[in-house]
């Protein structure tokens, strides 16, 4: 995988915290923040993947067995005995 070096502007505090766990986890800042970049990237898109599924799924519709008529008026379904 090729490689490209970028710059970022982080609040000093934030570049401190991940400097400590990088630090803690024994991998180099460079390291910590591609495995963090990469994990929250897979997240969007595997969400993004499970509402396109999801939609899909609505759009083709659900047998009810009702084959498209209702027998049964609203009122008699929430008549209160």
């Amino acid at each position: 995988m090729q490689r490209q070096n970028v710059t970022l502007s982080l609040p000093q505090n934030l570049l401190r915290q991940a400097k400590h766990i990088a630090t803690r986890h024994h991998k180099s800042l460079s390291e910590f923040m591609r495995e963090s970049l990469e994990q929250r990237v897979e997240e969007v898109s595997g969400y993004k993947k499970a509402m396109e599924r999801q939609i899909k799924l609505m759009s083709a519709g659900f047998d009810l067995g009702t084959c498209g008529t209702i027998k049964i008026s609203r009122d008699d379904l929430h008549e209160r005995g």
